[in-house]
């Protein structure tokens, strides 16, 4: 096994487009997200880049942050702030430990958003549903079976 592989690492990272602190809070308060780093943009200690101009009062936008939920970490930032998110083409999946987690924290991300598949009872799992919140995210929240 090639050991640059085994210490390999994919994460996920979301560009919310001017509503990334919006979303932290809303992510903290849903699934208890922790935020282990955040910077802004106008704490960034190189100039921005010829060709990357933000919109004008977007210093205090996030640059980048990272977010602890359970075992994973998620990055996020508000990209080049022109207001409009999207995320198509994948869902995030969050493993509940209980029929109860579940249920909350899929509550939780439909505040505001819409449900795909309502969370119910699956050949493969006693509760699983997809949800896509506020943000444009989709989530899959499922129960380890």
């Amino acid at each position: 096994m090639n050991t640059t592989q085994s210490n390999s690492l994919v994460e996920p990272y979301l560009f919310f487009d001017g509503r990334c602190e919006e979303a932290i809070e809303f992510y903290r308060r849903a699934l208890g997200a922790e935020v282990n780093m955040l910077m802004r943009y106008k704490d960034s200690p190189e100039p921005p880049q010829a060709g990357s101009a933000l919109p004008p009062g977007s210093e205090n936008r996030i640059m980048h942050a990272s977010l602890r939920i359970g075992k994973t970490t998620l990055m996020v930032s508000d990209g080049h702030c022109g207001g409009k998110p999207s995320f198509q083409g994948f869902a995030l999946s969050v493993t509940a430990p209980t029929e109860g987690q579940a249920d909350r924290w899929f509550g939780a991300l439909a505040d505001g958003g819409k449900v795909q598949m309502p969370l119910a009872k699956t050949f493969f799992s006693p509760r699983f549903g997809m949800v896509t919140d506020r943000f444009g995210v989709m989530w899959m929240v499922i129960m380890a079976a």
